[in-house]
């Protein structure tokens, strides 16, 4: 009698989990975020540059200071804000003091903030596309002549190099997702997202990067949750805030259960990795952090 094995069931990637810190909490709160990320077991802390917020680059470093083993991100660097070197020299200081820990995060920027710091630029995609071309061989070591539209550099070359460093960009639009799968070892997306957008802005990216012979990219997806009493009612009024309409499954709200739900529907809509992000009237973040990692995460472990 021959046997059959059984089929082995679906392997399904582990998705990192990570908090995001929204430059609409107050820059000194960065510190109690970082260490709770750190002490519940977290993989992942964002932190943001929003014009005219918060430096990405001063939170990153303070947050990687601070801790020893979380992965901190910055969502997104505006590239029409920054010398293309100056970015390089940070980026590389950072990847080199902090090795495996530092994820950069690239981006054209809101348009009409370039616009308020006098940096906006007449095609977005070019500078974007020349700023991070020259941005990776800086970081490789080599060094960069280039005389394009908006970046010209004449024989920089990094004393201090980081090559291991990934190198993520941000896109919504679908030039921009194809952008960042061309050129990116990631694509990090915007925060008001349903699974099906998540879905198509992955296949987007996965496809670009398939055409130009890159490996698949990273997808960096953020859920805005809120829990406790009228979670539900507290979440409705925060999506607006990102432009986004509440019943159209956009975040979660509830329990440990509803977050991890949330996190697991990204997931399976492509994201390697989802940011949970709390409501700007969240009372008590110490508390919030530590429910993703003492609930949230056992629950996705044993999805």
């Amino acid at each position: 009698m021959t046997l059959t094995p059984a089929p082995l069931p679906d392997a399904r990637p582990a998705v990192r989990l990570g908090v995001a810190f929204v430059p609409t909490t107050a820059p000194e709160s960065l510190r109690g975020l970082a260490t709770a990320a750190e002490a519940a077991g977290l993989d992942d802390l964002w932190v943001w540059e929003d014009c005219f917020k918060q430096s990405g680059v001063a939170s990153a470093a303070a947050a990687l200071g601070w801790t020893e083993r979380v992965r901190v991100g910055i969502g997104l660097m505006p590239a029409p804000l920054r010398s293309t070197a100056v970015t390089a020299m940070e980026v590389a200081t950072l990847g080199r003091m902090f090795p495996g820990r530092f994820v950069p995060a690239v981006g054209h920027g809101v348009q009409a903030w370039m616009g308020q710091a006098g940096v906006r630029v007449d095609s977005p995609l070019t500078l974007l596309r020349e700023h991070t071309d020259a941005l990776r061989l800086l970081l490789a070591g080599d060094e960069v002549t280039t005389t394009g539209r908006y970046v010209t550099l004449d024989r920089v070359r990094l004393d201090w190099p980081a090559p291991d460093v990934p190198l993520v960009l941000g896109g919504v639009g679908p030039r921009s997702l194809a952008l960042a799968g061309e050129l990116g070892d990631g694509v990090i997306l915007a925060n008001a997202l349903t699974p099906d957008d998540v879905r198509a802005a992955a296949e987007a990216a996965t496809a670009a990067a398939a055409t130009a012979g890159r490996p698949v990219p990273e997808v960096y997806a953020t859920l805005i949750a809120a829990t406790g009493d009228g979670a539900q009612e507290r979440l409705d009024a925060e999506l607006p805030l990102w432009g986004a309409e509440p019943g159209r499954g956009i975040g979660a709200a509830g329990d440990a259960r509803a977050l991890a739900d949330g996190v697991l529907r990204l997931a399976a809509a492509g994201a390697s990795a989802v940011a949970v992000q709390p409501t700007a009237d969240e009372p008590d973040l110490a508390g919030f952090v530590e429910l993703l990692g003492r609930e949230v995460r056992p629950l996705l472990d044993h999805a």
